[in-house]
């Protein structure tokens, strides 16, 4: 027996407005566990919220009113869903999202941030520069992050150099 209150429907089984509805529940309940480190359902959640949000957009008409509402209610969703990516080690997945969210909102600092980082755990060294260049453009105050980034990119490609001329060395005498 379930306490009360605690009973929720399966979302497939729920109109369009209980799908609403739930989304920002979902969402705080993404961030009580992404902060209390369960980056895993935490993902799950964010997964589930922009998954109603998606089912409700595809029965408006792309750019009107209400699928732009629920386009900019999927943003921070999908940010999320994508700092527990960061997390995971699964940089291509976030380079894909947060590109596919910087084609709407080319502007967007959260996403060019993450892709940026993304990009320079997968040696994109060029796409990474560009990226955090264009955050420090719209966000100067963030100049302490980046330049603290840069540096750890830069310290893993001296790493990196080092070690394949290591391995290499000798090789060719």
């Amino acid at each position: 027996v379930l306490p009360p209150g605690s009973f929720q429907l399966d979302v497939w089984a729920m109109n369009d407005k209980e799908k609403l509805d739930l989304v920002p529940q979902i969402h705080e309940e993404g961030n009580m566990l992404y902060k209390q480190g369960q980056i895993n359902e935490a993902m799950e959640k964010y997964y589930n919220g922009i998954a109603c949000l998606k089912n409700l957009q595809m029965k408006e008409h792309p750019g009107d009113g209400t699928w732009l509402k629920l386009d900019h209610m999927i943003t921070p969703l999908l940010l999320n869903y994508c700092q527990c990516k960061l997390l995971q080690g699964q940089y291509y997945e976030v380079i894909d999202h947060c590109s596919s969210l910087l084609f709407k909102y080319e502007d967007n600092v959260k996403a060019l941030y993450k892709r940026a980082k993304a990009h320079a755990a997968v040696w994109n060294e060029r796409e990474a520069r560009a990226d955090f260049a264009k955050v420090l453009e719209l966000d100067p105050s963030l100049e302490q992050s980046i330049a603290k980034e840069l540096r750890v990119m830069e310290d893993k490609i001296r790493a990196k150099d080092k070690e394949e001329k290591n391995r290499y060395k000798g090789l060719f005498s």
